[in-house]
């Protein structure tokens, strides 16, 4: 039976169709608008959140429920003189419903009255829209579903959904390559320009290596070496040349005794590295040893990389895990991005883009728009892995204002339009620049969940949404996390044998050139 059969067998759906306004009513299962209420200027309370929202014109139905006790819930769906009526626990849309809805309301916004009753007494809430855009949105996102525990890392899968209906499946899941006393880890997946056939993902200890695909050829790469910090870790691929830069990072965790941050993720060296995929050559970009370069990204033109350092000195002769976590609040990354040339791919200076340790912060996971304009980053007090930190929120800046081209400290704003109370981390922008897809704990300051926001021409966001599930208390039931959500043109058609059989096979070792 599926989640959907499952679900409607234990709360059968009831629905009502309307065609115009003066139609005569035709009811499923005997429900309908109730003739008498009182009516409430609150609006309901209902989970997820999706009062007044925008949503792209090819998303999946949004179902939701009513966040309390009730006797009977109904729910009209309105656009113009066309209507939907469902009724009961958990409002589920049907798709050729939704898809009929939206498609009536582009541009403007479907109509939505939610009827309670309690207690023999009905009562119409204060009615909301759901706004609907033009804007399409990319038909996938794929991210990794980890548990938060700590011990259980190894029990994941790197998953994808398609967001114009509730399909997901598994590109790879990690316990394939994994035994009893060998466990794998694969992390980091990326694409270039969306593309789901040019792919590449880690997987650290038992069978680790860097696994690529590229067109069809699949292969299994060692980045490490003498001269190499490390494997690479945060890829990004170049727009069109067959080059990934990747941070080399040396990773360590602990836990926080007294903080409300329950863990502390940091890197006690990190370094940029280039790989040439044609050529199987790799070199290093950044190297200081007393910066920690981390997350870098293209720019959409292929002519400038972003990225994140901050300036870091050990003083003492203890560990340098130790130091570096008892000096954990004194880190504060910075943005900074440096010139490349496609012809000669050659890489100039360090140019700073925004300085956040004058605000006393730290900036990281730098994501440029694809037209190029606005640059959306993570802000917060201190360290590199902010999804472990409740005060971490999303900026915005204009790459084309006055303000960026001065490097004044008001060239970046807090995206308050998209932010909550709790954390805000990694995001990713859809391929036409009108959506994008963040990490967010929000709801109860533990799991991470994809929320989705569009983003209008002058850079403003708007209220976010949760992924719809077709089961609306699917995510409050869920015991994972949403682990770096990214958009793609399509799925990934290799199947999870296909990446296993790969991760099996000796990775080729990358040839180390210098600058």
């Amino acid at each position: 039976m599926t989640r959907r059969e499952n679900s409607r067998a234990q709360q059968p759906m009831k629905k009502l169709i309307l065609f115009t306004l003066a139609a005569t009513l035709m009811t499923a299962c005997g429900n309908h608008i109730p003739e008498k209420f009182r009516e409430s200027d609150e609006l309901p309370v209902i989970y997820p959140d999706y009062t007044n929202v925008t949503v792209p014109i090819n998303i999946a139905p949004l179902t939701f429920q009513l966040d309390g006790k009730a006797d009977d819930v109904v729910v009209r769906f309105s656009v113009g003189s066309e209507e939907f009526v469902y009724g009961g626990e958990k409002i589920q849309p049907d798709a050729d419903d939704w898809k009929q809805m939206a498609e009536a309301a582009k541009g403007k916004s479907i109509k939505v009255e939610v009827y309670v009753e309690k207690d023999d007494l009905w009562t119409r809430f204060k009615p909301f829209d759901i706004f609907i855009s033009p804007d399409s949105i990319d038909p996938y996102i794929s991210y990794r579903l980890i548990s938060p525990s700590y011990v259980a890392y190894e029990e994941l899968t790197l998953n994808q959904r398609c967001l114009e209906n509730y399909d997901e499946s598994v590109i790879y899941d990690n316990m394939l390559c994994s035994e009893a006393t060998k466990g794998q880890c694969v992390n980091c997946h990326n694409y270039q320009q969306f593309n789901p056939e040019r792919m590449q993902f880690h997987a650290r200890q038992n069978l680790g290596g860097t696994v690529i695909a590229y067109d069809g050829d699949i292969r299994k790469v060692n980045l490490a070496g003498d001269s190499v910090l490390s494997a690479g870790v945060y890829p990004t691929w170049h727009p069109w040349l067959k080059l990934i830069v990747y941070s080399t990072n040396l990773t360590a965790q602990a836990f926080h005794s007294v903080e409300a941050n329950k863990i502390e993720v940091f890197d006690t060296r990190s370094d940029l590295i280039a790989y040439d995929l044609d050529k199987n050559e790799v070199r290093n970009i950044e190297n200081d040893p007393d910066e920690l370069e981390c997350f870098p990204f293209w720019a959409p033109d292929g002519k400038w990389l972003y990225y994140c350092s901050a300036h870091f000195e050990y003083k003492d002769t203890i560990d340098p895990g130790q130091e570096l976590m008892m000096r954990a609040e004194e880190v504060k990354y910075n943005l900074y991005r440096k010139s490349f040339n496609p012809d000669t791919q050659q890489f100039g200076p360090r140019e700073l883009v925004f300085a956040a340790d004058t605000l006393g912060k730290s900036a990281t996971l730098p994501r440029i728009s694809p037209d190029g304009r606005f640059l959306m980053f993570t802000l917060a007090s201190y360290g590199v892995f902010h999804i472990w930190h409740h005060d971490a929120d999303l900026w915005m800046m204009d790459l084309e204002s006055e303000e960026f081209r001065v490097k004044s400290e008001e060239s970046a704003r807090p995206m308050t339009e998209i932010n909550s109370d709790d954390t805000e981390s990694y995001h990713s922008w859809s391929s036409n620049g009108r959506w994008v897809v963040f990490s967010s704990r929000r709801y109860d300051g533990n799991y991470t969940r994809p929320f989705i926001a569009h983003i209008d021409s002058n850079g403003k966001g708007s209220k976010p949404f949760e992924l719809p599930c077709e089961d609306p208390d699917y995510h409050r039931q869920f015991l994972k996390c949403y682990n770096i959500p990214e958009f793609m043109r399509g799925p990934v058609t290799i199947k999870s044998w296909q990446f296993a059989n790969i991760l099996k096979q000796d990775p080729q070792p990358a040839k180390f050139v210098s600058k």
